[in-house]
């Protein structure tokens, strides 16, 4: 008797699927994400069939998927985390009702047999619906405007650092020195000076005249490094240069502006018109003002309650990259150890057979990017007259500035998270008061060690 083709391909989809795991959640879905086409997997059939589909990444494609997964009955879908190609899927299908669960690709790829885009999204699928896959964090979808926003900005902003790289290095081929001139070439001196050259002025002594009053330097000082070739290329590329800064310029105030929008929208009512409590230390109000940062700060303040820029180390940039990437609710991590450690801020010391091996680095785009400013403030506080600073000092004295780096940015994460998570307020206790603590700590530890060994620890009077 000859076997149906029909029954042929019943078997082997049996023989390919997944078996051998306990199922806890049968109506749920896995997805392997593609640029051009999504791979979906449905629940099991009782058969135990192959419940798979293929959709287009195009909008109408996603719509026909949407569909399909509610005739199946699918509670809730699992997807990788694959470039940027899983937003549309994730947002359309929250949007929806859907419990979706995005995964880091380390926890799906270790799928046994030959590696196919069918296979990954059984895979997907078993994996959840064993309940063995932790959903990467992920703000709330207002959040996560302000995210994209704020994002946005920073591409921008390094957009402006090139663009002055590129006018300085123009101005350095004429051996117009302004750098060495003044101490910041994009500062009113420094500025005012390169658009007298692109408008036209060659004279080194009248472009010297347009410095400040504070520069140190005199008039005759700056007027030295000031004398160029003026080569015609030379001048075109550095207006060319100035046109992208200044461009760039007007698009970093039309985001400033929209972000500062975005936060006022979540800003209670009774803390509408309130103003922020003046700052502990009055010499980082002063620069919070003179950097007009002041409305910024009112706002966040107004939006989470706690001032951020309390600790010392974290300006305004520090606070609007921790708020526009975790938000304001940090309930979903359960302690502090885990979001420094979502942070990529706590040791990791992988070991096996007794010894440390090392690892390989994962990246978190959101936690790289509050990591790194809470690295920037960290490095700035080496010279900090705080209890911040003198911590620095201290590991940086016994350790490495890396490792100071490091401890330090671990530390205002965790002052960061009591604030968002408990409102606790941050008051420093100054840079004596804890160099006096961290001695008390020394010496009863040295008393219990000597203790243990049989001594008794008795100070030495001095006469007064």
């Amino acid at each position: 008797m000859r076997t149906s083709r029909k029954n042929v391909r019943k078997r082997k989809a049996q023989k390919n699927s997944i078996v051998g795991l306990p199922v806890l959640r049968p109506n749920v879905a896995g997805i392997d994400i593609g640029s051009r086409e999504h791979y979906v997997a449905g629940p099991i059939p009782v058969d135990g069939s192959q419940n798979v589909r293929r959709f287009d990444t195009t909008t109408p494609g996603l719509l026909k998927m949407v569909e399909w997964l509610r005739s199946q009955g699918v509670e809730s879908v699992a997807m990788e985390s694959t470039s940027v190609y899983w937003i549309p899927a994730y947002e359309l299908l929250e949007s929806r009702g859907f419990e979706v669960l995005l995964v880091n690709a380390r926890q799906t790829r270790n799928v046994s047999g030959r590696k196919t885009d069918v296979l990954d999204c059984q895979w997907i699928q078993r994996l959840h619906s064993c309940g063995l896959f932790n959903g990467s964090f992920r703000p709330d979808e207002t959040i996560c405007r302000v995210r994209a926003i704020r994002r946005q900005w920073s591409n921008l902003v390094a957009e402006r650092t090139k663009a002055m790289q590129w006018l300085q290095k123009a101005l350095d081929q004429m051996n117009v020195q302004v750098h060495h001139a003044v101490s910041d070439i994009s500062g009113k001196t420094g500025m005012a000076i390169v658009r007298a050259i692109v408008s036209g002025e060659r004279d080194h002594r009248k472009l010297a005249g347009l410095r400040d009053k504070r520069c140190k330097k005199s008039v005759d000082e700056i007027a030295d490094h000031l004398m160029g070739n003026w080569r015609s290329e030379h001048l075109f590329n550095l207006e060319q240069a100035l046109a992208l800064y200044d461009h760039l310029q007007a698009m970093i105030k039309l985001y400033e502006t929209r972000l500062l929008e975005e936060i006022e929208e979540f800003q209670p009512p009774e803390r509408k018109n309130a103003v922020v409590p003046s700052h502990p230390n009055p010499t980082k109000e002063k620069v919070i003002k003179l950097r007009s940062n002041q409305v910024a700060r009112e706002a966040l303040w107004r939006v989470l309650g706690v001032d951020l820029m309390r600790i010392d180390g974290v300006n305004i940039e520090t606070a609007l990259t921790v708020f526009a990437e975790v938000g304001m609710d940090l309930s979903l991590f359960p302690s502090e150890k885990h979001f420094v450690s979502w942070l990529r801020l706590s040791p990791k010391h992988d070991i096996t057979g007794g010894k440390q091996i090392r690892s390989k680095k994962i990246r978190s785009l959101g936690a790289t990017r509050i990591s790194s400013t809470l690295r920037m403030a960290a490095l700035s506080l080496a010279n900090s007259r705080t209890s911040l600073g003198a911590y620095y000092r201290r590991i940086s004295r016994r350790k490495d500035a890396s490792v100071a780096i490091f401890a330090t940015a671990r530390k205002l994460a965790i002052l960061i998270f009591r604030m968002l998570r408990y409102g606790q307020d941050y008051v420093d206790i100054g840079q004596q008061a804890y160099e006096q603590h961290f001695q008390e700590r020394r010496l009863a530890g040295m008393k219990r060690a000597l203790k243990s060994m049989g001594f008794q620890v008795v100070p030495i009077e001095t006469a007064v």
